[in-house]
């Protein structure tokens, strides 16, 4: 199935954060939500509930535990147990509801940065410390570093928020490298909250391996917090879920308050049992950004040559060193004043990460290389004599 990005005058119609949240004259590629239309079976169910007025409490949702059971077993090998399933508005919020049940104010939470911004929020939601252990970085491949894992471990962290597969850097974790984690974990008595919302979107050069299937270790230790959200963009429906596989962490996910399943959405609910079924537009729109990521690395070669970017091997979010054009310590902010591109803000994901940008590539062709031509734009006038 062939999915494109939808026209540039069309997205400016959107009422979403991406195309609202900016002046008229910014071009905005820093908000993880794609610019595609939605899979005709989604619109279609969601039309339908519209039209029949079906728009009180949220119901029965066995079909969206069914869809992803299916999902994960058929592309991932995963089986999962309908009996630990558990729904929640977002995984934001799936994450601190269950992380209060084990962490008190003053404990320590793990990262690896650079990670996804909002891991540090929900830390600072806990009123947890931030313990980073900074994946090791070779040019621009990122891999975990176990040896700074198990470092903060011994420090006496509680939870371990672990990026899987990682957001910005592109990283697939690889086998060996979770069943470390799980093996560390089960020793040290920490918890692993495995953050998958990005699982559907791994290009086939990798394999993404979800953190609950790597060994009885990884069961006993292993939080999976994940949603449709990304994969078929229904971030605004308000639906994820948490998975546990073990008896020991579905006792603790029965003690969160009931009212973190009904803060879940109905529209969202339904939804997302529809989008595990529509493979066949998951796997045009994985072909779409396959391309795009491609066709960036060749807009910043020819136009950007400094510009230091790896191809990612997961998400549609390109993680791009701007150092070497001196823009200063905030170079989102610099382009966006100079360029009226909007990306963000590098240092949002930990330390040493100002002179990165994060763009987002789930787009048409069209408007990345309009938004390579801003950044260039913006350069030139912050320094004509280059």
């Amino acid at each position: 199935m062939k999915v494109e990005g939808v026209p540039l005058e069309i997205l400016r119609t959107r009422l979403s954060e991406k195309w609202s949240g900016f002046a008229p004259d910014v071009l905005p590629l820093p908000v993880a939500e794609m610019d595609f239309e939605l899979a005709q079976p989604i619109r279609d169910l969601l039309v339908a509930m519209a039209l029949n007025s079906d728009t009180g409490y949220m119901g029965n949702t066995d079909a969206l535990t069914r869809s992803f059971a299916d999902f994960a077993s058929e592309r991932w090998n995963w089986i999962v147990d309908p009996k630990q399933f558990f729904l929640c508005s977002d995984v934001g919020v799936g994450t601190v509801e269950m992380a209060r049940t084990i962490v008190q104010p003053g404990d320590k939470v793990l990262v690896n940065s650079p990670v996804y911004l909002n891991m540090y929020n929900w830390a600072k939601e806990l009123k947890c410390e931030i313990v980073d252990a900074p994946m090791h970085k070779d040019g621009m491949h990122y891999t975990l570093d176990l040896a700074a894992i198990e470092a903060g471990y011994k420090q006496g962290v509680k939870i371990h928020f672990l990026c899987n597969p990682q957001n910005p850097t592109g990283t697939v974790h690889s086998r060996a490298e979770l069943e470390a984690i799980a093996d560390l974990a089960a020793q040290y008595g920490v918890y692993v909250f495995s953050d998958e919302i990005h699982g559907p979107i791994v290009f086939d050069e990798e394999t993404f391996i979800p953190f609950l299937s790597i060994s009885d270790n990884a069961r006993q230790v292993g939080v999976c917090v994940t949603a449709a959200s990304k994969a078929w963009n229904l971030a605004g429906l308000k639906c994820a879920f948490i998975i546990t596989g073990s008896d020991r962490i579905l006792a603790l996910t029965k003690s969160m308050p009931p009212s973190v399943r009904f803060r879940a959405s109905h529209f969202g609910a339904q939804a997302a049992a529809k989008a595990f079924e529509c493979t066949d537009w998951l796997d045009g729109m994985m072909e779409t950004l396959d391309r795009n990521r491609q066709f960036l690395q060749v807009q910043l070669e020819n136009k950007l040559p400094k510009a230091k970017y790896r191809i990612p091997n997961c998400t549609y979010l390109a993680w791009i060193d701007m150092s070497a054009y001196d823009l200063g310590e905030n170079p989102a902010k610099a382009i966006l004043e100079a360029g009226k591109v909007a990306l963000t803000q590098g240092h949002l994901f930990g330390p040493d990460c100002s002179s990165f940008v994060r763009l987002n590539f789930a787009t048409s062709e069209e408007i990345i290389a309009e938004g390579i031509d801003r950044i260039v734009a913006a350069i030139k006038v912050l320094h004509p004599s280059i």
